[in-house]
């Protein structure tokens, strides 16, 4: 059976094409479509519920030597209502999850984790915790929003203080509000724009989604469903788990190395990339240089030899063009090179290209 997050009724009201992602019940898009959702958020500003993410406490005075341990980057060096990202890696230096780490407290940190991995990861946490320390599976009790897009703080400045707003890129305000709604406001993003993502009660959801479409009227606010949200990620080349990396992909594969501390005394994983030496295969851009769209899962051929396969593939909106991410031999990985990938029995030609494809302007 499909879940339904706290928003369901309002996707159905605002007319979500409704599908399954991640066990739950999700809008893809609405009746504006993919594309103008995509345009939004580069041009001015759009609303997500993103609320099927995880969300997991870590407690105790032996917190952060658990972090320290369960995850690849460093978190001894963090202030308070900082966030850090970070692949959590196993034995062999496969990739279990990626997620992102917010410090409340000496002793207390807020952990957010894919919606398709919330029980692997809290199962995995469970089985490697050590000392005085405590992991709760709070997922149930919070919702969470992105807004996001050039006019995201504009639209936020006019709900709240600007105390509750974070200053810095992955920083976050705890027990702040919005509307005269608690909640954690972030600054983080998986869409290459400005912008927050929301953590509140589950029951005031509906009420701060009305909220934010209601005052982000006159600078084009719209919802944007998870066609969207992929499209965004994939001109911002951002990363997803289950297909730029998973069990048997490592972090340094997938060009996430500036989250892996090797220098860390310890953690689990890194035993096996010390073995593995520099990463023999890595993630590269690929622009379409010929006719059609490449999608995931399809082989990467260079001078008629497999040189890998795809990762991630679609058409950008607001590039105008078809763009894919590959996991190829780290030889063959230089930008400039020619490549050709199998689509459903005929050839598209491409270009390795530098990542990201967008950035946007400060």
């Amino acid at each position: 059976m499909e879940l339904k997050t706290p928003l369901y009724e309002a996707h159905v009201r605002a007319g979500g094409k409704m599908v399954p992602f991640a066990g739950y019940t999700l809008p893809v898009q609405y009746g504006t479509g993919v594309i103008k959702e995509h345009m939004a958020v580069r041009e001015r500003a759009g609303l997500f519920d993103v609320s099927h993410m995880g969300e997991i406490l870590c407690e105790g005075r032996d917190a952060l030597d658990n972090l320290q341990m369960l995850l690849t980057n460093n978190f001894a060096n963090m202030s308070d209502g900082q966030a850090r990202y970070s692949p959590m890696c196993n034995e062999k230096g496969g990739t279990v999850d990626d997620l992102i780490v917010y410090k409340e407290a000496d002793d207390r940190y807020f952990i957010v984790v894919n919606a398709a991995n919330k029980d692997k990861d809290y199962e995995w946490m469970l089985a490697h915790q050590s000392g005085e320390v405590t992991f709760t599976d709070v997922s149930e009790r919070y919702a969470q929003l992105a807004l996001q897009g050039p006019q995201a703080m504009k639209i936020l400045r006019k709900i709240t203080k600007e105390e509750h707003i974070p200053q810095k890129y992955y920083h976050a305000v705890f027990g702040g509000e919005a509307g005269g709604i608690p909640c954690i406001i972030s600054k983080t993003g998986y869409t290459g724009e400005d912008g927050v993502e929301l953590y509140l009660d589950s029951e005031r959801a509906g009420e701060m989604w009305d909220l934010l479409l209601e005052n982000g009227k006159e600078e084009g606010l719209i919802p944007c469903g998870l066609g969207a949200r992929d499209t965004l990620r994939m001109e911002a080349s951002m990363p997803l788990y289950g297909q730029e990396m998973d069990e048997d992909v490592t972090p340094l594969e997938t060009g996430l190395g500036f989250a892996v501390k090797m220098s860390k005394e310890d953690f689990i994983g890194k035993k096996a990339m010390e073995e593995q030496g520099e990463p023999k295969r890595k993630r590269v851009g690929l622009k379409v240089t010929g006719r059609g769209i490449i999608r995931e899962h399809q082989d990467v051929y260079a001078e008629g030899k497999l040189i890998g396969h795809t990762t991630s593939g679609t058409h950008c909106p607001y590039l105008g063009y078809p763009v894919a991410m590959a996991l190829v031999g780290a030889e063959y990985a230089e930008p400039g090179r020619t490549v050709s990938v199998e689509v459903r029995g005929r050839t598209v030609e491409a270009e390795i290209v530098p990542l990201p494809f967008y950035k946007r302007s400060k």
